[in-house]
């Protein structure tokens, strides 16, 4: 007999054997032979499940994109780093964890300063930060924070969105191969802590203040001498007296900085900061590489945290201020008509120079000039006009 027609027929044999068997089966054992086809078709069942799993994941995991964030603020600093490590998750909760990022708060993988060069070189992804901080590499750069008598956060909003300012922050950045998005805005700033009344401009003569950007240049015209200091440095340089003043956000941020314990007087409203936007800078080699889906995801998250922060500020600025007052002596002082005149003075000449630096740097001015007098002009007529009448209607 051939070995194929042996095998044949075991087969058979088999075959039948297992139905007689079957077949001379009580009613116990067919129903345990049921149950244990039932058990082998779940663990089918689940196996298969258990594959697609392991192919999805795998399927995650060769797409998930990975961002290195740095920043320029402490780790859990109220605002300004909880906006940021806001950013950070949501971004990983949008994209179901696709999106990983890995968050660095300043110092803990480079000085704050030093955030720039680290996602411009590529060696990191993204980071969250003040643009204004940038304008040693080129003045454009303080347009897309905030500049001396600037825009409000409605206004900036406005003008990035439709005024044209996107595509000129996309050409000034693209030139340090970054592409940068709105992610947070403080509103309009406090003029900042004082050790002395500042009652006439002769006041700032000498004054060693912390204060950033355009807003700097325009306190240097004034006779001060402006210092550039990341947040985590200048409790201790006011209080040391290495600095006589240094503006910083407003009531709800400062007061956790403890400016209060080195200089008593409060300065309102700050000129230089009228609507501080910050910025999400990601490496452009990096966002070109994205699919158009993951950029608008994180084009998204990016807009949620711009609103989001705003209104935190607005719920908190409020309560804190009382409390400055209230619980730690501090004088609110406004800025006398006479000094806000200087500081527009000196604006206009800093204006002046910023634009005679570049092509570039006049066409940001001018766009943002144009914004000024188109969306301010507006504002003027709707919001500022309407708040100056509830007020006095309320007695607020």
């Amino acid at each position: 007999m051939k070995r194929r027609d042996l095998i044949k027929g075991g087969a058979i044999g088999a075959t039948a054997a297992a139905t007689l068997t079957l077949a001379g089966c009580g009613q116990q054992d067919k129903a345990e032979i049921e149950r244990l086809k039932a058990e082998l078709e779940k663990a089918k069942a689940a196996t298969e499940e258990a594959n697609k799993k392991a192919m999805e994941a795998a399927a995650v995991a060769k797409e998930r994109v990975e961002i290195a964030m740095v920043t320029t603020w402490p780790r859990d600093f109220p605002g300004l780093g909880t906006g940021a490590q806001r950013l950070a998750q949501r971004l990983s909760d949008m994209s179901d964890g696709r999106i990983q990022v890995e968050y660095f708060a300043a110092g803990e993988r480079v000085k704050p300063f030093d955030s720039f060069d680290e996602v411009a070189s590529g060696n990191a992804q993204a980071y969250h930060a003040a643009d204004y901080y940038w304008k040693g590499k080129h003045p454009g750069w303080a347009y897309f924070t905030a500049v001396p008598f600037g825009l409000t956060y409605t206004e900036i909003n406005a003008w990035i969105r439709w005024g044209g300012g996107q595509e000129l922050w996309d050409e000034l950045a693209g030139e340090f191969d970054l592409k940068c998005l709105m992610a947070g805005n403080t509103g309009v700033q406090m003029g900042g802590w004082f050790r002395k009344e500042i009652n006439t401009e002769d006041d700032l003569k000498g004054l060693k203040m912390r204060i950033p950007g355009l807003g700097g240049d325009v306190m240097a015209k004034l006779g001060a001498s402006p210092v550039s200091l990341p947040g985590g440095q200048i409790y201790e340089n006011l209080v040391s007296g290495a600095i006589d003043a240094t503006e910083w956000v407003g009531p709800w941020n400062d007061s956790f900085m403890k400016f209060y314990e080195a200089a008593k007087y409060y300065y309102y409203p700050g000129m230089h900061e009228p609507g501080s936007m910050l910025s999400f800078g990601l490496n452009k080699s990096f966002w070109e590489g994205l699919s158009r889906s993951d950029q608008i995801t994180i084009e998204a998250a990016a807009s949620a945290e711009n609103d989001i922060m705003m209104a935190e500020y607005n719920a908190k600025n409020g309560e804190w201020l009382a409390k400055l007052i209230s619980e730690q002596g501090v004088e609110l002082r406004v800025f006398s008509d006479e000094i806000y005149d200087s500081f527009g003075e000196a604006s206009e000449e800093v204006f002046e120079e910023t634009q005679a630096h570049s092509d570039l740097a006049a066409r940001i001015h001018a766009s943002f000039a144009r914004a000024r007098a188109d969306v301010g002009g507006w504002a003027k007529i709707s919001d500022q006009e309407y708040m100056r009448q509830r007020n006095r209607v309320l007695g607020l």
